[in-house]
């Protein structure tokens, strides 16, 4: 078969890369960019052409990479999925732990923090909100 033959190919994948094509050259793309990159994408999504015998079956390392990245953000969770809970005293280090409830007693900050908060209010003066102030 030479190389950049497209029989190999179903007609799902066909039409995938036709369509991705159309998308690609609606942005400003040049043609043959715009076919390249769709079948790459093809190829990274379905894992090439069509499989034969018991590689069609699928395994759990054939997964469609579109599936695999599906998840929604969501504020303070991971991409996938993951666990969604902020996390409080109980997964933090215990240094880090002992030095919070350090802070809570005497009510001073950890330098990070003061730093921290220092940036913060440098990069709203850069934006135009409040003045940062003269102490570092």
């Amino acid at each position: 078969m030479p190389r950049g033959d497209k029989s190999s190919y179903t007609d799902k994948q066909r039409r995938k890369a036709d369509h991705i094509a159309d998308s690609y050259r609606n942005s400003g793309m040049p043609d043959n960019d715009s076919e390249r990159r769709a079948w790459a994408t093809v190829n990274k999504d379905d894992g090439g052409g069509k499989q034969s015998g018991s590689a069609r079956a699928g395994s759990a390392t054939r997964k469609s990479s579109a599936r695999k990245r599906s998840g929604v953000k969501s504020s303070g969770g991971s991409v996938r999925g993951g666990d969604t809970r902020s996390s409080g005293a109980s997964t933090r280090k215990s240094s880090s732990r002992k030095t919070a409830a350090a802070g809570k007693r005497t009510g001073t900050r950890s330098a990070a923090t003061t730093t921290a908060r220092t940036a913060t209010t440098r990069a709203k003066a850069k934006r135009g909100g409040k003045k940062a102030s003269a102490r570092s």
